[in-house]
């Protein structure tokens, strides 16, 4: 297969190939303390029938080769109807999308393993990023695995298990005095001062690019649930039984991710319609959803939730994820802390899974919007991170100190 990198914006195309992360032109547009322009997307520019035939059983395109990702099993996680929470919620259609089972129990494993892949085909051997804790967790375990040597940028109020993962996998651990943004900078000045690859979400192409790998399970699984009608037929939504996915969100990479597997099924026609899909925010940290409503970014807002992995003043890949939104149709949905803290409850107690505050923004996006969706619908909860990976809001959950 044949790929670019073309800029959505402007529609200029680049060569995939280290160093290049944004379109140049619409990147200097950017204004200060302003959600990054000028992101770039992977587009293969072969005819779309030679794509299943050349990217193997999944038929998931990617740009880097299957024979340079690391012996390690991302992907291919567990779709599974909660019973209780079913029967509870009066939603016979509700799945979990469950990324706990991850290698390090995170999704950013997905977007881990294509960077890793790419660094490989490169022969470079380190990779940099900043991180809540997540992303930051899952490059040092991925790293690992491949061989790279990988240096994080973390704020030194990451939840520890997150800061133990990154030590346990090898990785270079540097503590930053402030938030994800104040990383953010500090890790790109690292990376352009030695021009090692970023793996910094959003920012790095590929970090999207990998996580659309769910969207093409999530149709081959509800496919063999018998449950993919409503994405294989126009209608639905408003108008009867819809298609609706919730996906916490923070940058919106993940929510950008999530958009950009389903555009290329639609591009392969394997699916009919795009399902809507709701970008969950925590209110100490709800700028997209702010953004959707009012049509831009306004002045950033300083973020303030327990759900640190999706904590973030400006969204960096926020004009990219509101973009999708707008363009299908997607809706956002705000909810508290302890919304957050009592739907990780209800995952816990009604289905089984111990999912972090972030990962349970999904489900309490879900009960906050419920009232707006057909009960017959088929209704995804994704859930990208365990709740091993902070021990301490699960204990303030349920009363308990730590």
């Amino acid at each position: 297969m044949r790929w670019t990198y073309r800029c959505p914006s402007c529609g200029a195309e680049y060569a995939i190939e280290p160093g290049r992360y944004l379109c140049g032109a619409c990147a200097a547009k950017r204004a200060p303390e302003r959600p990054l322009t000028g992101i770039l997307e992977c587009v293969w520019l072969d005819d779309d029938a030679s794509v299943g035939r050349e990217v193997g059983p999944e038929g998931i395109p990617l740009p880097v080769e299957r024979e340079y990702f690391a012996p390690v099993p991302v992907g291919d996680t567990p779709l599974w109807a909660p019973a209780r929470l079913r029967e509870e919620l009066g939603f016979p259609g509700l799945f979990i999308k469950d990324d706990t089972c991850e290698p390090t129990g995170s999704f950013k494993d997905r977007a881990s393993a294509l960077v890793a892949a790419f660094a490989r085909k490169h022969r470079i051997g380190e990779i940099a990023l900043a991180s809540t804790g997540n992303a930051a967790s899952s490059m040092a375990g991925i790293g690992a695995a491949a061989g790279l040597k990988i240096t994080v940028f973390l704020p030194k109020a990451a939840p520890a298990a997150k800061r133990l993962q990154v030590l346990q996998y090898g990785a270079e651990l540097r503590q930053v005095d402030g938030n994800y943004d104040v990383a953010f900078e500090e890790s790109l000045a690292y990376s352009n001062a030695t021009g090692v690859l970023s793996r910094n979400t959003g920012y790095n192409p590929l970090t999207i690019e990998g996580k659309k790998t769910v969207s093409f399970e999530l149709l081959r699984d509800l496919k063999s649930a018998g449950a993919a009608g409503g994405l294989m037929k126009q209608g639905g939504g408003k108008n009867g039984p819809g298609f609706e996915i919730f996906v916490p969100a923070g940058d919106g990479v993940i929510l950008s991710g999530v958009y950009k597997g389903f555009e290329d099924m639609l591009r392969l026609g394997r699916i009919a319609r795009m399902p809507r899909i709701w970008a969950c925010q925590a209110e100490g940290s709800s700028a997209l959803a702010r953004a959707l409503e009012s049509g831009d970014f306004g002045p950033p807002v300083p973020s303030d939730t327990i759900a640190d992995s999706i904590s973030v003043d400006v969204p960096r890949n926020g004009a990219y994820a509101l973009a999708k939104l707008q363009r299908h149709g997607g809706a956002a949905v705000v909810v508290s802390d302890e919304e957050i803290l009592a739907a990780q409850r209800m995952f816990s107690s009604k289905a089984g899974l111990f999912a972090e505050p972030s990962s349970s923004a999904a489900l309490a996006g879900f009960l906050k919007a419920s009232g707006r969706i057909d009960p017959d619908s088929v209704v995804i909860l994704l859930v990208t991170g365990s709740g091993l990976k902070d021990l301490k809001s699960a204990a303030r959950a349920v009363g308990v100190e730590l």
